[in-house]
């Protein structure tokens, strides 16, 4: 079973950047999809970006193409969210979650916010 963990997060100025980390345990890791997703206080969790195992195929949301961009690295155990060009519609606590290839997100990470002002 992997564990994730996500880092990053914080307060940012519209048209600033942020990068997001999602470290995991476990070696099951390197054959997982990955997946961001947010959510604000009173509303569903909304899907943001994925990235497929195993060729890296990548997914967004229309609000987040070309800002947002997903990667992995396998040795660290670890995908990224680079934000960037940050709006105040962003803000939202972030979670990184996790899926054996093909199938349902699964495993969530506790989450972290992210705050954009105007």
């Amino acid at each position: 079973q992997v564990q994730l963990v996500e880092s990053g997060g914080g307060a940012v100025q519209a048209g600033g950047s942020l990068r997001l980390s999602c470290g995991a345990s476990g070696r099951a890791f390197s054959s997982y999809d990955m997946g961001w997703f947010r959510q604000v206080p009173g509303k569903e969790r909304k899907f943001v970006a994925r990235i497929n195992w195993p060729d890296d195929t990548t997914y967004y949301a229309d609000s987040v193409k070309g800002r947002f961009t997903i990667s992995r690295d396998n040795a660290k155990n670890t995908v990224y969210l680079q934000m960037n060009s940050l709006r105040p519609e962003d803000t939202a606590v972030y979670y990184c979650a996790g899926a054996r290839a093909g199938r349902l997100f699964d495993t969530w990470g506790q989450g972290t916010q992210v705050s954009v002002s105007s």
